[in-house]
């Protein structure tokens, strides 16, 4: 009958992951969610009416404003 013998299997030591290390992660992700967030409520925000935004109680959003002096098209109807 053939010699055998049995080894305890060694292996090289399971490599443990830090508590700083996810934390870290778990804040990393919980930023990027909430900058997601942000985004997207700027976005719809911005598609928003002036009316719509009264109506939840959000100021208006600072818009550009071309504004025109009554009578301007005539005087430049008359120009030409």
């Amino acid at each position: 009958m053939a010699h055998t013998e049995t080894h305890a299997a060694v292996g090289a030591p399971i490599k443990q992951v830090s508590e700083y290390t996810v934390n870290s992660i778990t804040m990393l992700a919980a930023a990027v969610r909430q900058w997601r967030r942000v985004v997207a409520r700027r976005k719809v925000l911005a598609d928003l009416t002036p009316d719509q935004l009264r109506d939840i109680g959000q100021p208006e959003i600072n818009r550009p404003v071309l504004e025109i002096k009554a009578g301007l098209m005539t005087n430049l109807m008359s120009m030409r």
